[in-house]
C-alpha cells in the first residue's frame, strides 16, 4: 500500500513537462499543450492536473524555487507597485526637465523612461527632455486588487445569488406544499 502511494505522488514525464510548461506563462492550457497533451483535451487535463495534489505541490515548489533563486516575492512587487503609486512627480524633475540630483533611490526607481534630443538650432544647440514616470493609475488599480478593494461588485453579486436561492428554494417548498395538499383534497 506504501509504494502504491509513493508512486502514486510521483510525476509521469508528462506531469513533469506540465510543470515545467506551467511556469512560462502560468497557463495550464497552453502548459498542457507544450507537454504533449492534445490540444481537444488540454484544457480538461490543465485542470484536472491542478486537482492532483501531487501535480500542484510540484508547481508550488517550482515556483517557491524560482521565487528565491530571483529574488521575485509577492512583497518585492506590491513595494515596486507602492513605488509607482505613490511617488509625486514634483520630488523626481526638476523644473528643466531633468532628474533632480536629490531624488531617493525610492522616487527614480518610478521612472519608466528618460529622452533626451539634441536639437541643432539657428543660435546653438536645443535639447529636449522627457521623464516618464510609470502608470500611477495602473499601479494602484493593481495595488487595490492585491488588498481586495474591489471586491463589492463581487460579493453583491455573491448576496444576490443566495438571494435567488433562498428564494427558488422557498418557491419549491411552497409548490411542494400545494401539491400535497391538493392530492388531500382530491384523495377526500
Amino acid at each position: 500500500m506504501a509504494e502504491k502511494k509513493a508512486r502514486s505522488s510521483k510525476l509521469t514525464p508528462k506531469q513533469a513537462r506540465f510543470v515545467e510548461e506551467y511556469l512560462i506563462d502560468l497557463n495550464a492550457t497552453q502548459a498542457a499543450i507544450r507537454a504533449g497533451y492534445s490540444v481537444e483535451t488540454a484544457k480538461e487535463i490543465g485542470s484536472q492536473n491542478f486537482t492532483k495534489l501531487h501535480v500542484r505541490t510540484a508547481i508550488e515548489k517550482a515556483m517557491a524555487e524560482r521565487s528565491k533563486r530571483t529574488g521575485v516575492t509577492q512583497d518585492r512587487i506590491v513595494l515596486e507597485l507602492a513605488r509607482i503609486a505613490f511617488v509625486n512627480a514634483t520630488d523626481v524633475i526638476a523644473d528643466d526637465a531633468t532628474v533632480m540630483e536629490n531624488a531617493t533611490r525610492d522616487d527614480t526607481a518610478a521612472i519608466q523612461s528618460v529622452k533626451v534630443k539634441v536639437i541643432p538650432t539657428q543660435n546653438g544647440e536645443g535639447v529636449e527632455r522627457e521623464i516618464k514616470l510609470g502608470d500611477k493609475l495602473k499601479a494602484l488599480e493593481l495595488l487595490g486588487k492585491h488588498i481586495g478593494m474591489w471586491n463589492d461588485k463581487q460579493r453583491a453579486a455573491d448576496a444576490r445569488e443566495e438571494e435567488m436561492q433562498k428564494a427558488s428554494s422557498g418557491m419549491l417548498q411552497l409548490m411542494a406544499s400545494l401539491e400535497q395538499a391538493a392530492g388531500r383534497n382530491r384523495d377526500s
